[in-house]
């Protein structure tokens, strides 16, 4: 019961919209499915970092230590801001359809979008240590329902966020989107960087 509770948590988790929603929205609907896939897969990639410094306990010791965590909260909220205001002063350039399958796609850009904005968002470090906190027992020293659980929400990440880029460049959405598309990035842009300013204003 307790897994299943853990595996529901990460559900709500993944699908409550945060800065990796916005950043893949964005990248999909700007610049293509493709985009918005590498863009997850990037994700992906930063939550087995966050697992596997959790696993080790690397990210309670960032916790404890002031300095070192602010310089991981100021550098992601730094990339989110950036992130933000060139969505916002980039969204009235090329308002035109966009391919599904288009290919001239810079994989390598959208897959390390993808993983900065999720590796350098110390609340994304917080909530798996406390989640692991939880998965891991010291007395037991059984680190399997932690390897699996993480597995699990790597697929999970993976999985959600290509749905999301394969809904927002389908043919059905492609007409509606293409009339709001400039108010999407300003608002994609926006969120961006207000995601990265709270980061910065928080303790």
């Amino acid at each position: 019961m307790e897994f299943i509770s853990l595996a529901v948590l990460g559900v709500l988790i993944v699908i409550s919209p945060g800065a990796d929603f916005v950043l893949v929205l964005k990248n999909s609907i700007n610049h293509g499915r493709k985009a918005g896939i590498w863009t997850a897969i990037g994700v992906s990639l930063a939550i087995c970092i966050h697992i596997a410094y959790s696993l080790l306990g690397i990210s309670y010791l960032i916790a404890q230590n002031e300095l070192l965590f602010s310089l991981v909260r100021y550098a992601g909220s730094a990339y989110l801001i950036y992130l933000g205001l060139k969505g916002i002063f980039s969204s009235g350039a090329q308002i035109t359809s966009v391919k599904a399958d288009a290919t001239d796609v810079n994989t390598a850009q959208y897959l390390a979008q993808g993983f900065l904005c999720n590796l350098l968002n110390p609340k994304t470090m917080l909530f798996f240590l406390s989640i692991f906190s939880q998965v891991i027992s010291p007395a037991a020293g059984d680190f399997h329902p932690a390897v699996i659980y993480g597995l699990y929400m790597v697929l999970l990440h993976g999985l959600w966020f290509c749905i999301v880029a394969i809904l927002f460049t389908s043919n059905a959405l492609q007409a509606r989107l293409l009339k709001m598309k400039q108010r999407l990035n300003q608002a994609c842009g926006a969120g961006l960087l207000a995601f990265g300013a709270l980061l910065a204003i928080k303790s």
